[in-house]
């Protein structure tokens, strides 16, 4: 990775000495969503905005970024490439790497320069500031590309700004819109995308980009690594987080618990609960409740053939615990009666 494309301070959602997706050369376990691209492509009838969905850290923005890459360099309509791939040391890669291209613009949160805090939406502000690029003319008159990652983040003035782009979009512009959750976004702006939805990534497949790490997220024992990629449902964020031994504790305590079922040891819950309640737990509160939602949801789909009344029962355990999660983030509650009725209920 160059290290002239990083910066001082890590970005929103950063992991350290894991390679940002503007600087990931490769692309594991995506190979459908790629051919998808490079058809288009080929055929020179690229939609001018797709919607790149699916879960958080199978990569969909490290895709998003290696179309990008390729159209910025090489462009289109010269039949189908066998590849998206750049060489790392070429021109528009290392541009790419650094935000650099005049012809590309990243749309994200991001802090304003004097800001003490990060904002949790993207304002409308930094929204006409990246798409201030579809009113110019191209620099070469090639295409111009803007990455929103991730979509799920827009208030409703930077998505009608946004809206309003592709709807009447410029000749040769191009919106990679990534997003988490895409039937939560504006259905304007759903019915104006083509929709790709990718997949979680095989346990393989995690564990092959867990070993492929360097750094401080490097050297893991294998049984950690596989551990990890098991449990991971196919993220690489997920199983990243996994490669802590304090939140993979809190994980197997979780399931403990819960596997104990409607007679739990309420002093290891209450052990358990104190834990979670400081104010430097925040990810290990977060991996607990995960833990849950996901636990639950595995019940649920185990048990389809069992009657709807018991399914039911599964589902509004699952609501009432998110809602209670909700509300001590909210509210700012204490998180200590919330872990607790997770195992009551």
């Amino acid at each position: 990775m160059p290290p002239e494309t990083r910066d001082d301070e890590l970005e929103i959602g950063e992991i350290p000495g894991v390679p940002r997706p503007r600087e990931r050369q490769d692309l594991l376990g995506q190979e459908a969503a790629e051919r998808a691209f490079r058809e288009a492509i080929g055929a020179g009838r690229l939609h001018h905005a797709w919607l790149i969905g699916g879960p958080k850290g199978i990569g969909k923005a490290t895709l998003a970024f290696r179309v990008a890459r390729h159209l910025l360099a090489r462009g289109d309509g010269q039949g189908v490439p066998d590849t998206l791939a750049l060489p790392p040391g070429h021109t528009v890669a290392r541009q790419v790497a650094g935000l650099a291209h005049p012809n590309l613009v990243l749309l994200r949160r991001q802090k304003a320069p004097g800001a003490k805090t990060i904002p949790t939406q993207i304002g409308v502000d930094a929204a006409r500031r990246a798409l201030h690029l579809f009113s110019a003319t191209s620099a070469d008159a090639g295409y111009r590309i803007c990455i929103v990652d991730c979509a799920d983040e827009l208030n409703l003035a930077s998505a009608n700004a946004l809206l309003k782009v592709i709807e009447e979009p410029p000749p040769r512009s191009l919106f990679l819109i990534v997003s988490h959750a895409p039937g939560r976004l504006l259905p304007t702006i759903r019915s104006r995308c083509r929709r790709l939805s990718l997949k979680p990534l095989t346990v393989g497949t995690v564990a092959q980009v867990l070993r492929g790490l360097s750094g401080p997220q490097a050297g893991h024992p294998p049984a950690l690594v596989e551990r990890a990629a098991g449990l991971s449902e196919g993220s690489v964020a997920r199983a990243l987080e996994l490669l802590d031994p304090d939140t993979l504790a809190v994980v197997d305590e979780v399931e403990a618990l819960m596997a104990q079922g409607e007679r739990p040891d309420w002093r290891r819950a209450l052990k358990l609960a104190e834990r979670l309640a400081g104010r430097d737990a925040d990810a290990l509160y977060a991996a607990a409740l995960d833990t849950v939602q996901r636990r639950l949801a595995a019940a649920i789909e185990e048990r389809q053939g069992e009657p709807p009344a018991r399914l039911a029962a599964l589902a509004d355990a699952a609501e009432r615990a998110a809602r209670a999660a909700r509300e001590a983030q909210v509210y700012n509650l204490d998180r200590r009666p919330v872990v607790l009725s997770l195992f009551g209920a």
